[in-house]
C-alpha cells in the first residue's frame, strides 16, 4: 500500500513555539514517521513472528496467512517511538511491541468472528476461509503466546497495562450494544465507550513504550494520557468517516446502518428541535436504510453543525497530545510523534 501524504502545520503549545521555528509546510507519509525506527521495527518484526510458531501445520499455515495482512503497524510504531522518546529502545521495547501486537491481531481475529467479516486489509478473513471454530481457536493462540511471552521475561508491568486494556475494550464493546438498542447515547456516554474501545489500547502502547525505557514515573504518566488524548482523536477521525464522500476502506453510512451514535450525530440530535429529532429516530430506528436515508442523515448532521463540532473535539483533543509530547527532550523520535498525532486527524483511511 502507497502511503498518502497529508499535510502538516506547526506544532505544539506556546513554549514549543517561543523554542523552536515552526516547521515548513510538507508532505508526511507514515514512511516518513517511521523513519526514526525502520531498524526497530525490523527487529519487532522477528520478535513477533518467533512468538507465533508452532508446530502444529494447520496453527502455522494461519499465522503466515496472518502475517500477510499486515497493516500499518501504527500500534507497534506508537511503542517503539514512545520508547525512543523516553530514553531509548531496549530489548523490552520489542517484547512490548510484540505483545500489543499479538493481542491486537487475537481481537481483530476474534471481531471479525462476532461481525461475520469475510475481508480484512482487503484479503480474505481467517473465519472466511478457514471458519469460525478455527479462526476462534486461533484468536486464543495469539492471545497465549502474548500472556506467554510476558511471563517467561518477568514483564509484569506491560501484562498488567494490556490485560486492563482488553478488559476495557470488551466493556466498551458491550456498553456501545448495549446503548445502541437502547438508542440512549448522549456525549459523555460516547467518550466513555471510545476511551474504552479504542484509546485504551493505544494508551497502552504509549504507556508500554515508556515502561520499556525509562523508570520517571512522570514522564509515563505523561505517556499514558497522551496515548488516551490521540486514541480519542483517532476515533472520532473514523466516526467523521461515515460522513464522508470518499472511500476510505469503509462503507458509508455503516454506523448508521449499524444504528451506532456518533459524535457527529450525537451533538446534532442536541442542536435540533423536537419535530427534527422524532423525524431523523424514525430514520435512525429502520432496520434498513436506503441511499436517500443515509445522505438525508449526513445532511441533519452537517446543517446541525455535527461535523464541525466532531472536527473542534477532535483537534482539541490533538493539541492536548502536542501539549504533553512538548515536555519532552527534542529528538527525531519526538518529531515522528508529533508528525503521527497530524497524520492521526487528517489521514483519508
Amino acid at each position: 500500500m502507497v502511503d498518502e501524504p497529508i499535510i502538516t502545520q506547526g506544532h505544539g503549545a506556546a513554549t514549543a513555539r517561543e523554542t523552536e521555528p515552526l516547521r515548513a509546510e510538507r508532505n508526511i507519509t507514515l514512511g516518513d514517521i517511521r523513519r526514526p525506527v525502520e531498524d526497530d521495527l525490523k527487529t519487532f518484526r522477528r520478535y513477533f513472528r518467533e512468538a507465533m510458531r508452532s508446530r502444529v501445520g494447520l496453527l502455522d499455515k494461519v499465522t503466515q496467512y496472518l502475517l500477510k495482512q499486515k497493516g500499518k503497524e501504527v500500534r507497534p510504531l506508537l511503542v517503539l517511538l514512545s520508547a525512543r522518546v523516553c530514553g531509548g529502545v531496549t530489548e523490552r521495547s520489542y517484547r512490548a511491541a510484540a505483545l500489543v501486537e499479538l493481542l491486537h491481531s487475537a481481537t481483530l481475529v476474534h471481531d471479525d468472528v462476532v461481525d461475520d467479516a469475510e475481508r480484512r486489509r482487503g484479503l480474505f478473513s481467517i473465519n472466511a476461509l478457514w471458519k469460525n471454530k478455527v479462526a476462534v481457536l486461533f484468536g486464543d493462540f495469539l492471545l497465549s503466546r502474548g500472556l506467554l511471552l510476558s511471563l517467561e521475561n518477568g514483564d509484569y508491568a506491560f501484562l498488567h497495562r494490556l490485560s486492563d486494556a482488553v478488559r476495557r475494550m470488551s466493556e466498551g464493546e458491550l456498553l456501545q450494544i448495549e446503548k445502541t438498542r437502547k438508542l440512549d447515547i448522549d456525549e459523555e456516554t460516547y467518550f466513555r465507550i471510545i476511551s474504552d474501545k479504542t484509546a485504551s489500547l493505544i494508551s497502552a502502547c504509549t504507556t508500554c513504550g515508556a515502561l520499556s525505557a525509562t523508570d520517571d514515573e512522570a514522564a509515563i504518566e505523561r505517556m499514558r494520557v497522551l496515548g488516551e488524548k490521540l486514541g480519542l482523536a483517532f476515533q472520532i477521525r473514523d466516526d467523521l468517516f461515515d460522513y464522508g464522500l470518499d472511500d476510505v476502506g469503509k462503507p458509508l453510512g455503516i454506523d448508521l446502518q449499524e444504528k451506532k451514535l456518533t459524535l457527529p450525530l450525537i451533538y446534532a440530535l442536541k442542536q435540533a428541535d423536537r419535530r427534527e429529532r422524532r423525524g431523523l429516530m424514525k430514520i435512525i430506528r429502520k432496520k434498513k436504510k436506503s441511499r436517500a436515508d443515509v445522505r438525508a442523515v449526513a445532511a441533519f448532521v452537517e446543517q446541525h453543525g455535527g461535523l464541525a463540532y466532531a472536527r473542534s473535539r477532535m483537534h482539541a483533543l490533538a493539541d492536548e497530545a502536542r501539549a504533553l509530547l512538548d515536555a519532552f527532550p527534542s529528538s527525531d523520535a519526538r518529531t515522528a510523534l508529533f508528525d503521527l498525532i497530524d497524520y492521526v486527524v487528517v489521514r483519508k483511511k
